[in-house]
């Protein structure tokens, strides 16, 4: 760490560095408190989908039978996610991306070979797995939103416990320093001043 100067500029330039550094804490205390509480909407919002996910695939329990007459690999592979379509939302200065849908790829089925319940499986397991795709984007709302969090902290400890700190000691010791100066200058006027030797009004140097 560089030595402070102890000059009345450096007291100008530290003084107006606290002033700037008390100026941008409440900011970065205000957006600490904004990202924590959009990432706990964030996971109650993950939480809901997960358990919608849970919900529909319990329904599913119920075709179990259903399933066997035609093979789990015909069903695991009867719809496949083709995309997923994201817009953005701006969260305190963090971009992140926003489910909106999700685009599948159904498997050609011949309609005469299969049930006719598979229009309704279809359906099914669309929707979960367009409740997985929304939760991975949450989940990648998370992972953003976190990282900006730990950074924004980050600041305000820097901030809190490190520069204006620093800044306070710095301006005590250059009041102090420059004080310890103007005494010392009073005291060598006065010093002077008294080794002047007095003169009488004819000018003459008095004994």
């Amino acid at each position: 760490m560089a030595k402070v100067k102890l000059t009345k500029t450096e007291l100008k330039a530290q003084s107006d560095a606290l002033k700037r550094f008390q100026r941008f804490l409440p900011m970065l205390q205000l957006k600490k408190q904004q990202l924590q509480a959009e990432i706990a909407g964030i996971v109650q919002k993950a939480e809901a989908v997960t358990a919608r996910e849970q919900a529909a695939r319990a329904a599913l329990g119920s075709w179990v039978g259903l399933f066997a007459a035609v093979g789990e690999e015909f069903l695991a592979g009867l719809v496949q996610v083709k995309s997923i379509h994201t817009g953005t939302a701006n969260i305190a200065g963090v971009t992140i991306p926003v489910f909106e849908s999700v685009e599948t790829e159904v498997k050609e089925v011949d309609a005469w070979s299969t049930p006719a319940w598979i229009d309704d499986a279809v359906k099914a397991v669309t929707e979960i797995l367009s409740l997985r795709c929304e939760r991975k984007v949450l989940e990648c709302q998370r992972a953003l939103v976190t990282a900006e969090l730990t950074t924004t902290s980050q600041r305000v400890n820097l901030f809190e416990k490190v520069k204006i700190p620093t800044c306070k000691e710095n301006i005590r010791v250059i009041k102090i320093a420059i004080g310890d100066e103007q005494t010392a200058a009073v005291t060598r006027g006065k010093i002077a001043k008294s080794r002047v030797p007095e003169t009488s009004p004819d000018g003459e140097v008095a004994a």
